[in-house]
């Protein structure tokens, strides 16, 4: 196995020995991550300011031949969705809108017409800006959902046709055609990426700008997230290293055109230094106001152990893993086993991926066993 990069360790107020056990610990976790079946390459950082912590770890298997450090971007999946959502808020800040707002006042007629019928009733006008932020608002998700007719969701059609590039409103379309809603919007939660498609239109609608170039004039170049893009749309600030492959199985997703069917809700390429700037700026209330901030952080109930805001999770532990533990994090993980995360017990930073998406449902055990050695150490 080669190591990358492993281990870069800032000591600001640790004893050398404790971080560095501390370290090793960690390592130890990635690895066992990076030798599961499948997992071709894995990225992770841990930050801490005030605990003088940033570990950063990059690597692959023994099998690939690729070669990629800490600073390579990653493709973060839904974590997409947390910024789609700032994007947001930033808006409502300059009173653009207001998340009570009716989406039918930002979208074209044709977009809204029969987007959300249930039990043969439309709702289309009820939904506001709110439902789609929480996915609150009952519609289906075109990317993973089921079709009413048999036939495959787009994720499913990714690898048909590799070449097809999809537009915004095609992936509304391909939802009021081919699935039904719900719930009448606000009776109920269910995550849909259909949501975040419409969220991205009214972003452009609203600022007359492209997502990807509100993205950067309002989030990337603020915060100096120099090797951030969307994915197929846009450039890094500066000259971009390779995204790292992401794999299905042994089947590599990264380079396929056909990817354009994850924009507003999973188009996101980045660092886990620029992931971390970003969350800690949200934090910090330096991209929104702090009473958007909270606004954006009223939970529902989501799963056991996991509440969702709006673009925004919180996990508990103690209910995640029925443990006796005060620890919870807050932020988002993508289906690529991608994932970023504030501790605010122990003000630490996690941000990586395994780049697979078979193993995306095992990370936040990770997260919590990296987080339980810090609190430990």
């Amino acid at each position: 196995m080669k190591t990358i990069l492993s281990g870069l360790i800032l000591l600001m107020g640790f004893s050398c020995l404790g971080q560095q056990t501390t370290n090793k610990d960690i390592e130890t976790l990635f690895y066992a991550q990076l030798e599961r079946e499948n997992v071709h390459n894995a990225f992770l950082q841990v930050y801490s300011k005030s605990k003088g912590i940033d570990i950063q770890l990059a690597d692959s298997d023994n099998d690939s031949e690729d070669t990629f450090s800490i600073d390579n971007p990653i493709y973060t999946a839904s974590i997409t969705k947390m910024l789609t959502a700032t994007a947001i808020g930033i808006l409502k800040d300059g009173k653009k809108l207001d998340f009570e707002d009716k989406i039918y006042r930002y979208l074209p007629e044709q977009l809204m017409k029969n987007l959300h019928v249930f039990e043969g009733k439309a709702y289309s006008k009820d939904i506001t800006i709110a439902h789609l932020l929480q996915h609150t608002s009952g519609l289906p998700d075109y990317f993973t959902g089921t079709t009413v007719d048999g036939s495959p969701n787009v994720i499913n059609q990714l690898l048909v046709d590799t070449s097809k590039s999809w537009s915004p409103q095609e992936m509304i379309e391909f939802a009021k055609e081919k699935m039904v809603p719900h719930f009448v919007p606000g009776q109920g939660y269910h995550y849909t990426d259909t949501e975040y498609v419409l969220l991205a239109l009214i972003i452009e609608n609203v600022s007359g700008t492209t997502l990807d170039q509100f993205f950067q004039q309002f989030i990337f170049e603020p915060l100096e997230m120099d090797a951030s893009y969307i994915n197929l749309k846009s450039a890094p600030i500066k000259n971009p290293l390779p995204m790292a492959k992401f794999y299905a199985g042994d089947i590599a997703l990264s380079s396929i055109q056909s990817l354009s069917a994850d924009w507003g809700g999973g188009g996101l390429v980045s660092t886990t230094q620029d992931l971390i700037q970003f969350l800690r700026a949200f934090q910090d209330d330096k991209i929104v106001k702090k009473e958007t901030r909270l606004a954006m952080q009223h939970w529902v109930r989501e799963t056991k152990g996991m509440e969702y805001g709006f673009g925004i999770r919180k996990v508990s532990f103690k209910n995640l893993f029925d443990t006796d533990t005060k620890l919870e994090i807050i932020g988002h993980t993508g289906s690529t086993a991608s994932f970023l995360w504030y501790c605010p017990q122990l003000d630490t930073y996690i941000a990586g991926t395994f780049n697979q998406l078979e193993a995306s449902r095992s990370t936040p055990q990770l997260v919590f066993e990296i987080l339980t050695l810090i609190e430990n150490k």
